[in-house]
This record gives structure tokens, C-alpha cells and sequence, in this order.
């Protein structure tokens, strides 16, 4: 089962309450060869929400206590990523998942880059929540970046 950002599959989850439809991504779900996920949905936000992003780090560093997600306004909001994170990985395991497709840039999601925290639209190289955590546990996590017609058989 390959589980993918619910964004990438045309859902209005964004921050912003857009999508980030991947044509390619959607296929696949009515195909029903996919399963959608949204981690800030799963750690308890709503949509639309304010913007948020990593400070201090990336995903790893979050997890590990050493940076923590804040939104524009400045409140933290680490413990809902990370609740996020945790619900994403349980479903993952649930389903049996052998590929996962994210969201690139998102806190949450970003599996090769996200933004650096100033809220200045400027990127780094590093990972989200999700992204860490579901590494951690063995998934292998591409970026609708990185998903072409045989990344799925790569990672397999």
C-alpha cells in the first residue's frame, strides 16, 4: 500500500486550505493502490491554520527535543506535530505501507527540504516531523519531488 499527503491527492488540507493536486498522486488514489494521510489534521489542527515552521533544526532535531515547530504568531505548536507524526506512523503500520509520498517544504512532511524557520520563504536542507519519524521506523519517504513512474518499484 503506498499512503500519501492528502494534499498531493487534491484534498483542501494546506495551511491555507488549498491542495497541492499531483495529477500522478491522485491517479493512484482512485486507482486505490494509495491511502491518503494529513498529519496536522491527525495531531489536531484544522484547516485553514496558521502557517508554521520549524525552528532550531528540522524534524530530527524536533524529536529529539532540540528545535521546536512555531507558527507565524509565534505560539508552539511542536506537540501537535508531533502528535501528527505519531498518528501518520500508526497508520503506516496499520496499512502495511512499502511507499510513502509527502508533501516537500511542509514541517510535517518535507522529506529532503523544508523552510528555515524565519518565515522569510527561504529553504533548507532538512526534513519534517513526519518525515523523521517515519525514517526512523524503517519507511522509506519520497517527495512528490522525487516520484516518477518507478520510484515505487526502487523502493520496493
Amino acid at each position: 500500500m503506498i499512503v500519501v499527503s492528502a494534499c498531493l491527492a487534491g484534498m483542501n488540507v494546506r495551511y491555507n486550505g488549498s491542495n497541492s493536486l499531483d495529477e500522478r498522486i491522485q491517479k493512484l488514489l482512485l486507482e486505490n493502490q494509495a491511502m491518503t494521510v494529513c498529519p496536522e489534521l491527525l495531531g489536531g489542527f484544522t484547516t485553514p491554520r496558521e502557517p508554521a515552521e520549524i525552528v532550531g533544526g528540522d524534524g530530527e532535531d524536533v524529536l529529539d527535543g532540540k528545535a521546536k515547530v512555531i507558527e507565524k504568531s509565534g505560539k508552539d505548536v511542536t506537540k501537535q506535530y508531533i502528535n501528527g507524526a505519531y498518528a501518520t506512523l500508526k497508520k503506516a503500520q496499520e496499512l502495511g505501507a512499502d511507499t510513502i509520498i509527502l508533501k516537500e517544504n511542509s514541517p510535517s512532511c518535507g522529506s529532503s527540504v523544508i523552510y528555515n524557520g524565519e518565515f522569510k520563504g527561504e529553504q533548507i536542507v532538512g526534513n519534517g516531523v513526519t518525515t523523521a519519524l517515519l525514517r526512523k521506523n524503517g519507511f522509506k519517504v519520497i517527495s512528490e519531488n522525487n516520484f516518477n513512474e518507478y520510484s515505487i518499484l526502487e523502493i520496493n
